[in-house]
């Protein structure tokens, strides 16, 4: 068995594709992993590692949005934001069965390789959309919004386009601090993506983060529209799950239930 260790990326993902596809080893001989998804290495298996090449990725693409389809195309690109630890291996396994069958690949879910994918993109929609719901803004300079995420798989591409169509005059950053990047948009302009690994810029956002004044209006909203009678904790989890409180002004961080 040959193991291709890509890095953890779309780009990376294609590129693994590319060079296992054309090692001609023969499919099940080959297996796609991303870097760190395992600590240990097994026996018996030459592990290549793969560097990220743009004029293999285009190839790739090239030939799935022709020989296959755009759905395919996006299904795999939304694929590679998962969390899933065999995500590499299970988008080559599905451009496998999806040379073979072309465009009629995304409706055939009862193939496991077909499965597989859209369970991830069903997962990442789902978490996009309620970080869409559960994301709030904070006022950190005079004409600077800037809301702090952190999301299980990597949605920010999937959200920032929202805020963007949504908030088109207004400056703003979504900073996802698990993945250390973020989403930035300037008034009238499209957005864009940049890293930002700094300390100084992690103590500036918490330091906003606490001091901001709107903090306490949203609590107070919230306690205006509370109906203690009703409150039902369970449910409440159910609807707004604990990890996204921790970036919500209204809560208070660290506690479980509130109302």
């Amino acid at each position: 068995m040959t193991v291709y260790t890509c890095k953890d990326s779309f780009e990376g993902i294609l590129t693994g594709v590319y060079d296992a596809w054309m090692s001609r080893k023969g499919h099940s001989n080959v297996r796609l992993e991303t870097a760190g998804q395992y600590s240990t290495m097994e026996l018996f298996c030459d592990y290549i590692d793969v560097i990220p090449d743009e004029e293999k990725v285009e190839k790739v693409i090239r030939s799935v949005r022709t020989r296959i389809s755009e759905a395919a195309y996006e299904a795999i690109y939304k694929a590679s934001l998962s969390r899933n630890g065999e995500k590499a291996d299970h988008i080559y396994r599905f451009l496998i069965r999806g040379f073979q069958k072309g465009a009629g690949i995304t409706q055939s879910l009862q193939l496991p390789e077909v499965f597989q994918i859209f369970d991830m993109c069903r997962n990442l929609d789902n978490e996009a959309h309620l970080e869409t719901e559960f994301l709030r803004f904070i006022q950190m300079d005079e004409d600077m919004l800037v809301s702090r995420i952190g999301p299980k798989n990597d949605v920010l591409v999937l959200i920032a386009p929202h805020f963007a169509d949504r908030m088109p005059a207004e400056n703003w950053i979504i900073y996802d601090e698990k993945r250390k990047k973020a989403a930035l948009h300037q008034a009238g302009r499209p957005w864009f993506l940049m890293e930002l690994d700094s300390r100084e810029w992690e103590e500036k956002l918490h330091k906003a983060t606490e001091d901001d004044e709107y903090r306490e209006l949203w609590k107070a909203l919230r306690r205006s529209i509370t109906i203690k009678e009703r409150w039902n904790p369970v449910c409440q989890r159910t609807h707004m799950p604990l990890r996204y409180r921790a970036y919500m002004p209204e809560f208070d961080h660290g506690l479980k239930d509130q109302w």
